[in-house]
């Protein structure tokens, strides 16, 4: 169980981090993407925020709540699919730079949910 907090909780750090950043650094980012629109980032960015703070709340309930956990896991598996899928389609008029950032996210977050439905596996076994 302890793990599966840690890992929620690196989630949470990493997702606040990452939604300050587009916030933040909007127009540097639209920059790297080579695009003037600052407002994708910024709403990106915003939910980043709302969803990091979802996570550590999830990450500080003790015990844990296996279906809140499960919300988390379900949520970065979209975020996955949404990312890859744009990585694939490249629907957007964006830089290359800006595609391997949105897949080399995609990654990390992959891992995550990977590592959270591990926890979780761990935690139904406990019980």
């Amino acid at each position: 169980m302890r793990t599966l907090k840690n890992v929620m909780l690196i989630n949470a750090i990493s997702s606040g981090a990452t939604g300050l950043g587009l916030v933040i650094f909007s127009d540097f980012i639209a920059w790297l993407f080579e695009t003037r629109a600052t407002m994708p980032f910024i709403e990106v960015g915003l939910f980043l925020l709302v969803f990091a703070t979802l996570v550590f709340s999830v990450s500080r309930r003790n015990p844990l709540n296996a279906n809140l956990v499960r919300l988390v896991i379900v949520l970065d598996v979209l975020w996955v699919v949404g990312s890859f899928a744009i990585v694939l389609f490249q629907p957007f008029a964006i830089s290359v730079v800006g595609y391997v950032a949105i897949g080399a996210v995609a990654l990390w977050v992959a891992a995550m949910a990977y590592l959270q439905s591990a926890g979780l596996k761990q935690l139904s076994a406990i019980k």
